[in-house]
This record gives C-alpha cells, sequence and structure tokens, in this order.
C-alpha cells in the first residue's frame, strides 16, 4: 500500500483534500492532507510578513517526519506544487515521487510569481492593494467564481466551501525555492484539469506551461476532464489517478 502526503494550493486548506484522503484510505493507503501555516484553521498565524515559502516547505517536512512516514508519494495541488518541489529536498530518503495536480512546478530560484503569467500577477497584485495590507493577499472575487461558478455546485456546498478560503501569506508567492537537483531524479507525475472554464474566466490559464513542461519531459501524464479544483468536482477520479501515479513510481 502507499503513503500519500496531499498539499492543498492558495487560499485553502487541507480540509477541501478529505474526500480524496478517506477514498485513498479506504483503499488501504496511508493518507494525510495538511493544512499550510496561516490558511484554513491555522489561519490565526499568518502576522506580518513571517510567513513564506519557507515555512509552507517546513510544514510539509514536519508533517512527514512527525508521522514518521517513508516510501512518501507527495502531490502538491495548484501553488501547492511550490511547497512539495522544495520539501522533497529535505526529505530525500523518505520521498518515492511527486504528483503534481494542476500544480506550479518551480526550477532553482523561481518564485511563484515567476510562474505565474503577468495577468494572473497583476490580479494578485491588485488583491494586496485593496486589501491595504502587503502581507496577506484575499483571493479575487472573479477568481472565486472562475474556480467555483455558480451552478457549479449546490448553493450550500459552494458557499460552504468558499466561506473557509482565507487570506493567502503574500510572502508565500514572492520568495523563491532553493533547489540543489535532488528532485530531479524523482519520479514525477502530473495531472492536468482540462476543463477551460478556469482559463478563460481569469483571461489566461496559469498552468498551461507546467504541462507543457511535464510533457517535454516524458513524464507520466494524465488528463482529468474538471475544473482546476479537482478534488471538488471529480473526487473520487482523482484519489484514482494518485493511486495509479503513485503505484507506478513504486514500480
Amino acid at each position: 500500500m502507499g503513503t500519500f502526503v496531499i498539499v492543498h494550493g492558495a487560499w485553502g486548506g487541507g480540509w477541501e483534500w478529505s474526500a480524496v484522503v478517506a477514498r485513498l484510505r479506504s483503499k488501504g493507503h496511508q493518507a494525510l492532507a495538511p493544512t499550510l501555516t496561516g490558511l484554513g484553521d491555522r489561519c490565526h498565524l499568518l502576522v506580518g510578513e513571517r510567513v513564506g515559502l519557507a515555512t509552507h516547505i517546513d510544514d510539509v517536512v514536519a508533517a512527514v517526519e512527525f508521522e514518521q512516514l517513508s516510501g512518501v508519494v507527495l502531490c502538491g495541488a495548484s501553488y501547492g506544487g511550490m511547497a512539495v518541489t522544495g520539501a522533497a529536498e529535505h526529505l530525500r530518503d523518505r520521498v518515492r515521487s511527486i504528483v503534481y495536480i494542476d500544480a506550479l512546478v518551480p526550477c532553482d530560484g523561481q518564485s511563484a510569481l515567476d510562474l505565474l503569467p503577468g495577468p494572473f500577477v497583476g490580479r494578485v497584485r491588485q488583491g494586496i492593494v485593496e486589501h491595504g495590507e502587503s502581507w496577506r493577499i484575499p483571493i479575487p472575487a472573479d477568481l472565486q467564481n472562475a474556480l467555483v461558478p455558480p451552478g457549479a455546485l449546490p448553493d450550500d456546498i459552494r458557499h460552504a466551501y468558499l466561506s473557509r478560503l482565507r487570506d493567502h501569506p503574500a510572502a508565500s508567492f514572492a520568495e523563491p525555492v532553493a533547489l540543489t537537483g535532488a528532485v530531479e531524479r524523482l519520479s514525477r507525475a502530473f495531472i492536468r484539469c482540462t476543463t477551460a472554464e478556469f482559463g478563460a474566466e481569469v483571461g489566461v490559464d496559469p498552468i498551461a506551461d507546467m504541462a507543457s513542461r511535464a510533457l517535454d519531459q516524458g513524464w507520466p501524464y494524465r488528463e482529468i476532464e474538471t475544473r482546476h479544483d479537482p478534488q471538488l468536482f471529480a473526487p473520487d477520479r482523482v484519489a484514482d489517478l494518485i493511486e495509479e501515479l503513485g503505484t507506478q513510481a513504486a514500480l
């Protein structure tokens, strides 16, 4: 059986991956989805500019080490790709592979802002200006509607999801990841969410270049016809793909 650690994206929390974690556990796997500092039920820890990418990398490392996990398949969703990439550098002997779920895939010295297209970065920075505090970023209203359009989920479920999103630490978007090349020696795979609404609504698809890079490098690659947050719309399918790709890495 496999061991899966799923790291959520910006503004979210481990809570949003509960259905995926439950499905993996029901199949006999060990699975957990930690919440990064400053988000979810740890939002009270977002104070000033101290919470950055390094903090989130430490969160993932601590989750793996304190649970004494080995043979781990790290799964990073969206921004979570930054955190799992950095964490893999510190967990070399404990990590079997990385699965990127419609995620950012950084190289050494790159930040999330380096990887995101200009129009998307502009939206993020506008959110900082409107909020009035440079150290935290609220999720833009148009991005909320792009990720979870009205009618895409039952109204009560949609409201419950959006009400649990929290401001994201600005420093984590700007801080570059430091890599030594250890990640390059790990098996890596990519799950691409193909429904076009996300890119169409916000004017650009932030993940397209990441998917192309994965294909160019010959990574195991799967597509799922759903929106950018597959844990909401197709939790069983994304759990099965994570399991498939993690099992492949074990061979």
